[in-house]
């Protein structure tokens, strides 16, 4: 199992780029940051973009591996995407992994002044967005015209530095999604169930969990592909556990275990915030970050 943080882009870069350090010298297997023009409570506060910050952090950092947590078609474009993420991929050495998602009705939504989209609409616009993406980070050019995208001999050279291109986290729980999953995904990401988030218990949590992964099973099944050679993600904080998995040492082993038991491959946890929902004890964090993982083995 590795174990993952998520920075969210709320700091200057004078200040911001000592946090990315420190998750490189920590040891975390990858930092992530938000996607979003602004984000739920933080709206009125600072808030900075997901690639600009993630190419500082690139020049910031030599090892550790920099993603998206997760970005959506609500303000994205596949075309104009893709170059960016052809142009963090080589300034990164390498080092980035696209986390993506069908978005949802948050700010990002309405702020372009558009109608929020029906759960339909974001799905069908997914379904169309991922494949054409896929296209545009392995091939030269690409031409394809589309209900919602379209490209006219997209130049994409010389590619990504990753062969065939940068992996896709793929962030699902429906059918549709989970088979976008299943056919051009590297790993698959979930934050549990939302119907449980208030009231459900971490047992719960851990059923619907379970289910989830056995969709994602059958998922692949019908692409022909092998569930185990997706890597499973678990952005932590949405399920019932809230933030107790970080308030020590122990209580964190005991979350990962259950959930490495599941199948999870990587655990991602916030960094911690203060006054936020994110907020914990930076020193225990810190020591979940150096220790955690050693205790599971």
């Amino acid at each position: 199992m590795r174990l993952s943080t998520v920075i969210l882009p709320i700091h200057r870069w004078s200040e911001g780029q000592k946090t990315w350090q420190r998750a490189e010298e920590l040891g975390f297997h990858a930092a992530y940051t938000y996607d979003h023009l602004s984000w739920r409570t933080f709206r009125d506060g600072p808030w900075f973009g997901a690639l600009p910050t993630l190419t500082a952090a690139a020049a910031a950092t030599t090892r550790i591996r920099l993603g998206t947590l997760v970005t959506s078609p609500n303000f994205r474009h596949p075309v104009t995407l893709a170059k960016e993420l052809i142009t963090l991929d080589d300034i990164s050495g390498g080092r980035v992994t696209l986390g993506i998602g069908a978005g949802g009705n948050g700010f990002d939504a309405t702020v372009l002044g558009q109608e929020p989209w029906t759960p339909k609409e974001r799905a069908d616009r997914f379904a169309e967005f991922v494949p054409l993406l896929d296209r545009l980070l392995t091939e030269d050019a690409v031409s394809q015209r589309g209900t919602f995208y379209s490209a006219d001999e997209a130049r994409n050279i010389p590619g990504c530095v990753q062969r065939p291109r940068l992996p896709f986290a793929v962030a699902a729980t429906g059918p549709r999604g989970l088979r976008l999953a299943a056919r051009h995904g590297q790993a698959w990401v979930t934050t549990g169930d939302p119907k449980i988030f208030e009231t459900g218990t971490p047992e719960q949590s851990v059923a619907a969990l379970r289910g989830q992964i056995e969709k994602l099973g059958k998922a692949c099944a019908e692409t022909g592909r092998e569930v185990a050679e997706l890597d499973k993600v678990l952005l932590t904080g949405f399920t019932p556990d809230r933030g107790r998995p970080l308030e020590s040492v122990d209580a964190f082993v005991d979350f990962a275990g259950r959930h490495r038991e599941l199948g999870f491959t990587e655990l991602v946890i916030h960094w911690p915030i203060p006054d936020s929902d994110f907020a914990a004890d930076q020193q225990v964090f810190e020591r979940i970050a150096a220790e955690a993982l050693a205790q599971l083995d």
